[in-house]
């Protein structure tokens, strides 16, 4: 070929421009590449050589993957569907979209997975939009401290452990400790106050998040709920992706000045899908077995949570992510990263299960770094001393088993510090109103509680907690706001606890 003849041939982007020029329906470009490898939730591609990280990858037999991995001549994909049913060479196409989740208020009451698509039987979300999953967290600048107190009803979390509204509250422990409850608690327990929930489940069995769903709407609470599932029978990459759309709807809520609850159920099913996701595809393993990067995604993750200012949107993210141990080893390689990621931590006790006592928080090694700057005046007068008091018993309860003689002060604290823990038993997804909770805990910190048996003492606090939701409604209108429980207060709620137990035996304070 002459020199004459290679000048007379345009080069491919001046080809390329004037065909996109014409008047009309042109050629349109697309680029195609094919399946090289298959793995067990994984794909290979070959030919895109200019798909992007986190795009999404439309395969031929209808499966949708997101560009995990990208190198030379080689794409790592995580399917999003079940590989059995991607083949060796099968075509792909990009889509030159990330991937993204559908957000508005028509997704409240719905069941969806990780990309939006119901579960509950209805037809598609009702959605306003559509956002990418992934984000930057809100910078620094953007925030307001936490001040403003999350209720949860659940009296040894509100008056020992308190959650402020913007949050990050680590719920950690074994199987079977209650977990879950804790989380299920605090959705039931926003049915008055106007805050948005969203449950996220991640690897877990579904008749678990069936039974969730149905105490949520017993509870009146599935109007104002979001339910995002990834089950351990679906795919690990829509278990990898749940918790990030959770946060994605969120944060559109939060933009609306709105407040939200995030319950992450749970972060280490969604390490182990991470885990396998990226020994499948070749990248070097770490501490257990665990990526280099496992840190990033859980800290990028949680950061998106918070306070945020009013040029921020004005709303707050509240989360509550769940993280399971193994015989309480909370020096565990996930359990210690998402306690340094997250603002405190709540301990779920296998030792207090065995003794029957819910919820099994320990408070010894339970704490929130928001502190009493997330609790009312009210709730920090009465339970001020309560980690004190309860530490310095359970350290009397050990040394009176040794048989020892004690004298009557040592008995008598004794009886006190017994009162005081049987007060903070709860039931199961029992949440109680703020009035409800301080009534309970001034009147076991008085000692009206004191030698009361198991049967008795619920007995009392049932009774007590009914004549609050009929009695001094003006109480719980100076409690609403930031007035502290005054003198007057609290000796009308003695004396009335004094009323309900005369009955039982005439125990006086």
């Amino acid at each position: 070929m002459t020199d004459r003849t290679r000048r007379d041939i345009p080069d491919p982007e001046t080809l390329l421009t004037g065909l996109l020029a014409c008047d009309g329906p042109g050629p349109r470009l697309s680029e195609i590449g094919r399946v090289a490898e298959i793995g067990d939730g994984i794909a290979i591609v070959a030919g895109l050589e200019r798909a992007l990280a986190d795009e999404v990858l439309h395969f031929a037999s209808g499966v949708r993957g997101i560009v995990l991995d990208v190198e030379p001549g080689r794409l790592g994909v995580v399917l999003l569907g079940a590989s059995d049913r991607v083949t060796v060479g099968e075509v792909v196409q990009r889509s030159r979209k990330v991937a993204s989740m559908p957000v508005g208020p028509g997704l409240l009451g719905r069941v969806v997975d990780a990309l939006g698509l119901p579960l509950d039987g209805g037809g598609a979300p009702d959605a306003i939009a559509s956002r990418p999953v992934e984000a930057e967290a809100p910078a620094i600048l953007d925030r307001l401290p936490v001040t403003r107190p999350l209720q949860t009803g659940i009296k040894v979390i509100d008056a020992a452990v308190p959650i402020g509204l913007g949050q990050r509250e680590l719920l950690i422990g074994d199987r079977r400790t209650g977990k879950t409850s804790l989380g299920v608690g605090a959705i039931l327990n926003q049915r008055d106050t106007g805050v948005i929930c969203i449950y996220c489940a991640i690897g877990q069995r579904g008749d678990a998040v069936a039974r969730v769903i149905d105490t949520i709407r017993a509870g009146g609470m599935m109007d104002t709920t979001l339910v995002i599932a990834a089950g351990d029978e679906e795919a690990a990459g829509l278990a990898y992706l749940a918790p990030y759309a959770a946060m994605t709807v969120a944060e559109y809520f939060a933009g609306q000045a709105r407040d939200v609850l995030v319950v992450l159920d749970d972060l280490t099913h969604h390490a182990r899908s991470y885990r396998e996701l990226s020994l499948l595809l070749r990248r070097p393993p770490g501490r257990e077995a665990f990526p280099g990067d496992i840190f990033f995604v859980h800290a990028r993750l949680l950061e998106r949570g918070g306070q945020f200012a009013p040029k921020a949107g004005g709303g707050s993210i509240t989360v509550l992510p769940v993280v399971e141990t193994q015989a309480g080893n909370l020096s565990a390689y996930i359990p210690t990263n998402l306690i340094s990621i997250t603002d405190g931590q709540i301990y779920l006790s296998p030792r207090l299960v065995r003794k029957n006592l819910f919820p099994a928080v320990d408070l010894g090694v339970s704490v929130s770094r928001v502190g009493g700057k997330a609790q009312s005046p009210a709730f920090r007068a009465v339970a001020g001393n309560l980690r004190v008091t309860l530490s310095q018993f359970e350290e009397l309860e050990e040394f009176g088993r040794f048989g020892t003689r004690l004298d009557d002060v040592t008995r008598a604290r004794l009886a006190r510090g017994a009162a005081i823990r049987g007060a903070l038993r709860q039931g199961e997804r029992d949440p109680m109103t703020a009035l409800e909770q301080l009534a309970v805990l001034v009147v076991a910190v008085e000692g009206l509680f004191d030698g009361m048996d198991e049967a008795t003492l619920f007995d009392a606090m049932d009774g007590l907690r009914g004549a609050m939701r009929e009695g001094p409604g003006e109480i719980a209108g100076r409690l609403s706001g930031e007035a502290p429980l005054s003198e007057a207060d609290r000796s009308h709620i003695l004396d009335l606890a004094r009323g309900l137990l005369e009955p039982e035996g005439g125990r006086g304070a």
